[in-house]
Order: structure tokens, then sequence, then C-alpha cells
């Protein structure tokens, strides 16, 4: 989550002190993300030594009764960010999908029971994220929303997990290695590959 942007679009409304950047950044993510009011005023120092916001007083440390406001650079920062798709060019390191492949090849553990094991508990996440939904005012819309993303997040993972336990149901047995020392020479490199078969295929 980039708390630096998030703060930037708040100040896009007018100056604001940081508590009040602090409360209305949770009420605008649903009060979902709790907020350190220290972890708001260290953004603001950063934000202000990069010259993307200002402070309207003279005020040596950002504090209470310091209020900021974004400058120029700061909503040319802002649009940037808002426009630019985030990097999903490669997987994130999942902690569940490390789990469950490193669970194939763990002696004494079933990767079906440590799958069904996280199924289960991702439901019950499902079931207490749809209960909030429910008990939501209807005018909650920031909630609403975060938790429709929650929802949809986590309904993939079911999804992730069920297409993991039928391609594993399905997958050969794999052979037990053998150790190091008994391997032959030059054991698990290939005799060919596709590059040096289309070569002689050219002499």
């Amino acid at each position: 989550m980039s708390v630096r942007h998030a703060l930037l679009a708040l100040l896009t409304e007018g100056p604001k002190y940081g508590l009040q950047l602090r409360q209305e950044f949770e009420q605008r993510t649903g009060e979902v993300w709790p907020l350190n009011v220290g972890q708001v005023y260290t953004t603001l120092q950063r934000l202000e030594r990069d010259g993307l916001v200002a402070s309207d007083d003279d005020a040596a440390d950002a504090g209470p009764q310091k209020s900021f406001h974004i400058t120029d650079g700061g909503q040319a920062e802002l649009t940037t960010w808002l426009k630019t798709p985030p990097d999903l060019s490669s997987p994130p390191r999942d902690e569940l999908v490390i789990k469950v492949l490193v669970a194939i090849g763990v002696r004494d553990i079933d990767v079906h029971e440590v799958i069904q094991a996280h199924r289960r508990h991702i439901v019950e996440l499902m079931q207490e994220w749809t209960r909030v939904k429910r008990d939501a005012a209807p005018e909650d819309v920031p909630l609403a929303l975060v938790v429709d993303a929650e929802l949809f997040r986590l309904d993939s993972v079911i999804r992730w997990l069920d297409t993991a336990e039928s391609r594993l149901r399905r997958a050969p047995k794999p052979e037990p290695s053998l150790p190091a020392e008994s391997r032959g020479p030059g054991h698990g490199v290939p005799k060919s590959t596709p590059s040096t078969r289309k070569a002689g295929a050219r002499r």
C-alpha cells in the first residue's frame, strides 16, 4: 500500500494536519488498514524533503499544529502514480504458494492435507468478510469496495488451491532420488537439447 500517494491524494482537497490525514485515510479506506500517526508524520517529512508537499507554517518539525499542502511536483507525482499500472510482470512471492510447493517434497507430510487445511481457513475468512459486508451501512461505499476486493482475492485463492489439488492428484509419483555419489557421470544432463538436435539435422 502506498501511504505516500494516499496522503498526496488527500492533500489535493486542501491543507491538512497530520492527525486529520490519518483520520481521513482510515475513513476513505473503509477503516480496514489502521495507520500509525508516527508513520503519517514520517511520510510527510519525506514528502516535504522531496518537494512534493510544503508546510504552511514555520514549525521546525512535523506535529499536530503543522499543516501541509501539495505542491505542483506532488500533483504530478500523484497523477503519474494513479495512471501507472502496478508491475505484475512476475508473480509475487506468495507464502501460500511457497508452502504448497515445499510441502510436495517434505517427508511424512501429505500435501493434500496442507491444501485442505488452508482451504478451510480461507472459506472461514470469506464467511467473515461476507458478514462484514452484510452488516455494513449502505452508504459505506469504501468498506464495500474493500470487502468486494478481498472476497474476489480469496475466491481466486480457493480456485488455485482446487486446481493445485487436482493437478497433484493427476501427476505421476516422483521416483526417489539417488545419493549424489551413486549417480553416474553426467546424470541429470540431457543428451541433447532442441537446439543441438536441430544443428545435427542440418548437417
